[in-house]
């Protein structure tokens, strides 16, 4: 004798039905925002801000995969590409009113592949694979300080001081290494030579993570009027930039790096007289 058949579907409550259709994937991603005092639900993600966090994505996995190929100077270029479209998608978004937490999100983990895991896994593809451990750890170091750094930033970014970054920015640090790799990218390192590369990439990654102000240059409004000498040294500075482009960028943010160094030891050891 055959069982008649049930509808499993009739034995369940409504509550229990709820229940179950919180369970099933949302379509829309879905954010609580405060407008005017009051919450607002909205639905989607911008596009022109995350699409540029997008193509800053892509960079930072292009030099991977550049890496990889032994083409170090297209990853190192890649590297500063995205930073060009990370300082972009911050800025696009405020101009244009459609910043979000999950642009910031989506950022923080962007910033994480094209400033911590692309430069550690360049430059260990271009000078610290005969290093052995030392190199691999050097590498690594690098890249768990950029997520230390990432993580730190993101629960302080309400507390500190705007006009300054505690720590060294990812995307300088990266720059740093990125940079190193751009202008010796042909050159056969010795042993030697690859061991003051790694300190100098461990360097930067606990520059990352230290106490140590830098200027954020968030206080430059790019939208007022400046003095026409003010335009004529940025026309000067370009021209010498693209005139050896590793190099001048090498120095660039090298001189920023030890920026940081130079002022905190300057600030602990001034005399009393130039502290008041």
């Amino acid at each position: 004798m055959t069982q008649p058949e049930t509808n499993d579907n009739n034995d369940k409550t409504p509550d229990e039905d709820k229940s179950l259709e919180n369970l099933l994937p949302i379509d829309e991603h879905v954010e609580e925002v405060a407008e005017n005092g009051q919450k607002v639900v909205h639905r989607g993600v911008y596009l022109l801000p995350n699409l540029i966090t997008t193509g800053a994505l892509f960079s930072g996995f292009y030099a991977i995969i550049a890496g990889m190929h032994q083409n170090f100077e297209a990853a190192a270029i890649a590297i500063f590409v995205a930073m060009i479209l990370d300082g972009l998608d911050g800025r696009v978004a405020r101009m244009t009113n459609t910043a979000s937490e999950f642009g910031v999100q989506y950022d923080s983990l962007s910033d994480m592949v094209s400033f911590g895991l692309a430069p550690a896994m360049v430059v260990f593809s271009w000078g610290f694979a005969e290093l052995g451990k030392f190199g691999w750890t050097a590498a690594f170091t690098y890249a768990a300080c950029a997520a230390l750094r990432l993580a730190r930033f993101n629960t302080q970014v309400d507390v500190v001081d705007k006009r300054y970054f505690v720590g060294l920015a990812s995307p300088a640090a990266a720059a740093i290494v990125a940079g190193i790799v751009w202008q010796w990218n042909d050159v056969l390192l010795s042993t030697e030579l690859a061991v003051i590369v790694a300190v100098v990439t461990i360097f930067a990654g606990l520059l990352m993570v230290s106490n140590v102000k830098y200027n954020s240059f968030k206080g430059i409004d790019l939208r007022g009027r400046v003095p026409f000498v003010v335009m004529l040294a940025v026309v000067i500075g370009f021209a010498v930039v693209s005139s050896a482009p590793s190099t001048m960028l090498l120095v660039i943010f090298g001189l920023y790096g030890l920026s940081g160094p130079v002022l905190w030891c300057w600030r602990l050891f001034r005399p009393p007289e130039a502290a008041e």
